[in-house]
């Protein structure tokens, strides 16, 4: 597995080493810059995309006030209409859940659509201590696993590898996990993607477990909605006997008509499209027709403490389309593996903190993953306030304080190494509440501007390296405004 993951180095660290890798950084910046550029095309083309964007936040934050109530409805339509729901709390509780159900069916392999929540889990890997062997069929999912490697973006897992790479992977380790790739397998976009359907169409027919995730969940009718461009979906989760879902419990949504705003801004958003070339729904089962035997796993693993946080819940409106990955400079530069999750960029700098709590040093490092410039607000479909919640969960970071953590509430210390921090902010707290000290303060800086350094020293010069420091204005705006009066009486 890659070296720069859950647990491995914090995100200082792991960026400092990926920018220094240059084939990576090319991949990243050619395929983020086309993806971007198609997608501000895409919608363009849509004279209401600001009134969808606001009817999505709506849509969401309406849902989450009242999340208790659409998951009993969502579980009684999914019940009424043959399936089985199972709710976990974390993660060991669904991954045994998910190997319980595919061992009850006496199989011993299973076919998985691209699914977010299982990556989360760590599903394949515990089904794997099970005995159980999951074959990913996404095509940038089947390159991340055949490499032995980790996704580094939401929609494009294997963003960070080239077609080069790609052919090599494909050559020496298709055969490890069935068909072998075909001989003379050359780099061309065709001969690799034709190489991975003959690879794949022998576990698609031979399957009788399918796993997936869904983009959405309609609670009044039960239904699960799967959007996706390869029809590997498609395949997954139709021709098994058995299909388990694993659902975040934030990807509901009350009605159908609701769905209808998501299906407009997601395929824009993500791959560019007007609409995905797949979309498949499900409501339970039915006879003689899809999977016999439906089961859904509801996963919680963090997110109603999430939801306690008044400023970090607008992350659960996420619809998981990674426009904010593709508008990044950070992202663009450091690739995705750096930020130690399955959720790399900026949704994933605010996402895994509060899934997984801020406490380890990965995940206290990755609100600082941000150069706060809001580019991603301005692209996200459903109009979180990213930097926003970057700057709550610094201040997490810094100051401590109250959080729910397991449905309780506690109380964190301050993080390790901020002290400096802590003892500036302290100081600007205590200046602008005392007007004569903060006066006092700005007309020295005024008097002694030409003395000012335009570089910062210690720790500091690396950020002024890159960075002009503001100028220091000749005299403090008050004086200015008194003088002027209010700009009125003249500036000399």
């Amino acid at each position: 597995m890659s070296g720069t993951f859950v647990g491995m180095p914090a995100f200082p660290k792991a960026a400092h080493e990926a920018v220094h890798d240059t084939t990576l950084r090319g991949n990243l910046r050619h395929a983020t810059h086309m993806i971007r550029g198609k997608r501000e095309k895409a919608v363009a083309e849509v004279s209401d995309w600001a009134e969808l964007r606001e009817a999505g936040k709506q849509i969401k934050d309406h849902t989450l006030r009242h999340l208790d109530r659409y998951l009993v409805q969502l579980e009684e339509s999914v019940t009424a209409a043959g399936g089985t729901v199972h709710w976990a709390a974390d993660a060991d509780e669904a991954n045994e859940i998910v190997a319980q159900l595919v061992k009850m069916t006496g199989e011993s392999e299973v076919v998985k659509v691209k699914s977010m929540a299982t990556q989360e889990i760590g599903l394949n890997e515990a089904l794997e201590a099970e005995g159980i062997r999951a074959y990913e069929t996404d095509l940038a999912e089947l390159i991340v696993q055949l490499g032995k490697d980790r996704p580094s973006h939401i929609l494009v897992p294997a963003i960070h590898r080239n077609r080069g790479e790609i052919r090599d992977i494909f050559r020496n380790e298709m055969s490890e996990w069935g068909r072998p790739a075909p001989e003379g397998l050359t780099d061309t976009p065709a001969e690799l993607a034709e190489a991975a359907r003959l690879h794949l169409r022998e576990k698609f027919l031979r399957a009788k477990v399918g796993i997936s995730g869904a983009n959405f969940m309609v609670a009044e009718t039960g239904t699960l909605v799967v959007v996706e461009s390869e029809g590997n979906g498609r395949m997954c989760l139709t021709l098994p006997e058995t299909l388990i879902s694993v659902v975040g419990i934030e990807k509901i949504v009350p009605t159908w008509q609701d769905l209808e705003v998501f299906l407009q801004t997601l395929p824009r958003s993500s791959t560019a499209e007007r609409m995905n070339p797949y979309t498949s729904t499900w409501t339970g089962t039915t006879d003689a027709d899809g999977p016999q035997n439906f089961h859904l796993v509801l996963l919680d693993n963090g997110r109603t403490d999430t939801l306690a946080d008044e400023v970090g819940r607008q992350a659960l409106r996420c619809i998981r389309c990674s426009a904010c990955l593709n508008v990044c400079p950070v992202y663009e530069r450091a690739g995705g593996h750096a930020y130690g999750s399955v959720y790399p960029g900026p949704i994933g700098a605010i996402l895994s903190p509060q899934l997984r709590g801020v406490t380890s040093e990965i995940d206290a490092s990755l609100p600082y993953a941000s150069s706060l410039c809001g580019a991603c607000y301005e692209v996200c479909p459903v109009a979180i306030d990213i930097p926003e919640v970057l700057v709550h969960l610094r201040e997490r970071v810094v100051q401590g304080g109250q959080v729910t953590s397991n449905g309780n509430k506690v109380v964190l210390k301050p993080a390790k190494g901020h002290a400096a921090e802590r003892a500036a902010m302290r100081a600007a707290r205590w200046a602008f509440s005392h007007p004569g000290a903060l006066r006092t303060g700005q007309l020295l800086a005024s008097r002694t501007r030409r003395l000012h350094p335009r570089t910062l020293p210690g720790p500091g010069k690396a950020w002024s390296g890159t960075r002009d420091l503001p100028a220091v204005p000749a005299e403090p705006f008050r004086d200015w405004w008194q003088r002027t009066q209010g700009g009125k009486g003249g500036t000399k």
